[in-house]
């Protein structure tokens, strides 16, 4: 059987509890609890640590490794704060190489600049979290008259009228 990976030791299972009541992610916090904190840090067996997880030891061990690689936090605040204002800024074509931030390229900001791996879905949760929405031009043919739109829109009757069979049947009463 494979040496259990040690976990990393600048966290106390106290800081990891504080940390997972603080976090807005229930995955996150369960993540904390389960491996970190109530199991492993306080001296259980990472089968206990799946079972408070709910999920099995491969899992736990994943998480493990993630733990040790990144910490309980994938994002600070300082990350955040560059973020919003790389945003605000907009990309340099010349340097960032895109004329509009697509997230896998904030992702790959973010590599570049802080060495944080980010996934996409986590960097959009982020994003919309800071109150930033994706917002596109609606598209446009190349060659569309003007004014093609506005010729083809359904105009209604300026009143509606009763149809003739209805008037007939009206007046015969």
């Amino acid at each position: 059987m494979a040496r259990a990976i040690a976990l990393r030791s600048d966290f106390s299972a106290t800081e990891l509890r504080r940390l997972a009541r603080r976090s807005k992610d229930a995955a996150q916090a369960r993540r904390l609890l389960a491996l970190a904190l109530a199991a492993i840090y306080d001296g259980g067996t990472r089968s206990e640590a799946a079972r408070i997880g709910n999920v099995t030891m491969q899992i736990v061990r994943d998480w493990v490794v993630r733990f040790n690689a990144e910490g309980p936090d994938r994002l600070t605040d300082v990350h955040r704060q560059a973020l919003a204002a790389q945003i605000d800024r907009g990309p340099i074509p010349a340097s960032h190489g895109v004329v509009r931030w697509r997230l896998v390229d904030l992702g790959q900001w973010l590599w570049e600049e802080f060495g944080v791996s980010v996934s996409m879905q986590t960097l959009s949760r982020e994003v919309r979290a800071m109150g930033y929405r994706k917002l596109s031009a609606r598209p446009k043919h190349h060659a569309q008259a003007e004014g093609a739109i506005e010729t083809f829109k359904k105009t209604s009757p300026p009143r509606w009228q009763a149809s003739r069979a209805s008037r007939a049947s009206v007046s015969t009463r």
